[in-house]
């Protein structure tokens, strides 16, 4: 008898209640995370808040005797409950009918969209679509995010399997670019800003030893913002009606992430995506521009 856990069985009938929190966008988180990316100004009360830049705010706080041993919360609403829990972001969907402002008092009203079990080739996968709406007090709508994260059961010290990324993979042309190194200082800024304590970030013999990783992990939702920092950067007047991503491969503390854009066959259309020098792009995507 196999014992691999069945994930549909461990999921059966798991529908979480949604979830309602109002909160301030408070301009201090935003001024931090310009700082971290080095940034010599930041968008201040009144100004628009950049795309995604909503993940500085609104946080859960679960007591610290709350935590697993990854770091994530043992249990948690939108948390499968799933023996071994390894849970990765997958990628995620932002339309924007008007744009967040930096002081704003805003609702988010978040639900499970869809929740399946997956066999694929390193096993059984459960991927769960969290869906966020964020709107004014008055009700008038904002934000719609919806997030992609893959589960997956691994026990301690097993090898996540991870493809190998190819070396020295020449860097595609591109209209615009921008380099980040990275390093476990803006890691910790990362996990601190958006109060993350997933140990893959910061502990790296957790990171190596019990999760299977090379090294530490550059944050899915950090690639995510660089790459919305072409159109912030090239195109400060227009607004991110709608901007999608995709994670294909983890990149790692250390590399030197190279973003770039291009732009699209419509003409206020995007092509994004960012990898680690030297190898194959780690998360693509694209935005779609109103302006």
């Amino acid at each position: 008898m196999s014992d691999t856990p069945d994930l549909g069985a461990a999921i059966a009938g798991w529908r979480p209640e949604p979830l309602e929190v109002m909160g301030r966008l408070d301009p201090w988180p935003v001024a931090a995370f310009a700082a971290a990316l080095d940034l010599a100004e930041a968008p201040r009360a009144g100004d628009r808040l950049p795309p995604l830049w909503h993940w500085f705010h609104l946080l859960d706080h679960p007591l610290r005797s709350e935590l697993g041993d990854d770091g994530h919360p043992a249990e948690g609403r939108f948390l499968p409950p799933l023996p071994h829990r390894r849970r990765m972001i997958a990628g995620g969907r932002l339309q924007v009918a008007e744009p967040m402002r930096v002081g704003d008092e805003v609702i988010r009203r978040s639900a499970v969209a869809s929740v399946e079990a997956k066999t694929g080739r390193s096993g059984q996968m459960v991927f769960v679509t969290t869906r966020h709406e964020f709107s004014r007090g008055d009700g008038t709508p904002l934000v719609t995010e919806e997030q992609d994260a893959v589960y997956r059961s691994q026990p301690p010290g097993r090898s996540r399997g991870l493809a190998g990324a190819a070396a020295d993979v020449p860097e595609p042309s591109a209209q615009w670019r921008f380099a980040t190194p990275t390093d476990a200082a803006l890691l910790f800024r990362v996990s601190a800003l958006t109060y993350n304590t997933h140990r893959i970030h910061y502990d790296e013999p957790y990171a190596t030893e019990v999760e299977g990783y090379p090294g530490l992990v550059v944050h899915g939702p950090l690639l995510a913002l660089l790459l919305l920092e072409i159109p912030r950067r090239h195109h400060p007047d227009a607004v991110v009606a709608e901007f999608d991503y995709r994670l294909t491969r983890p990149a790692f503390v250390g590399a030197t992430v190279v973003t770039r854009g291009d732009a699209g066959a419509h003409a206020d259309r995007i092509e994004l995506a960012a990898a680690a020098a030297g190898t194959a792009d780690s998360i693509t995507g694209s935005a779609t521009l109103r302006r």
